[in-house]
């Protein structure tokens, strides 16, 4: 039984296995693509155009390509979004796999694309 409280699941997903946590990674599939390929979710991968539906308000709505994907954290970079270090230089601003929607994928990898056709194949 999963716990329910949020240290419990905090230090759970913190101390996960690689393979767990690059499931955890997977962000819902915009309308159109989840028709196209049966899926809702699917896992985040550079080259992705993603957009963001949560967050800050200076940050929700910007759509944009995966630059970097962090397994260890279960955030993504995009570009375009940016934060400012207190020496002024922009860096690359992580958000939350969970708050994006996936609106064009990358399937430049021929495996990738295999992978979303099974569950088409399997009905």
């Amino acid at each position: 039984m999963v716990s329910s409280k949020a240290r419990v699941q905090k230090k759970a997903q913190a101390n996960a296995p690689a393979h767990t946590k690059r499931k955890m990674l997977s962000a819902h599939l915009s309308k159109d693509l989840a028709e196209k390929y049966g899926k809702r979710t699917a896992r985040v991968c550079k080259g992705d155009t993603v957009a963001v539906l949560r967050g800050d308000e200076d940050v929700r709505g910007i759509e944009g390509k995966v630059l970097e994907v962090f397994t260890k954290t279960g955030r993504v970079s995009i570009e375009g979004i940016t934060i400012k270090q207190a020496d002024g230089t922009a860096v690359a601003r992580p958000i939350h796999a969970s708050n994006l929607v996936i609106t064009k994928l990358n399937l430049e990898d021929p495996l990738r694309g295999e992978a979303l056709k099974k569950k088409e194949a399997a009905e």
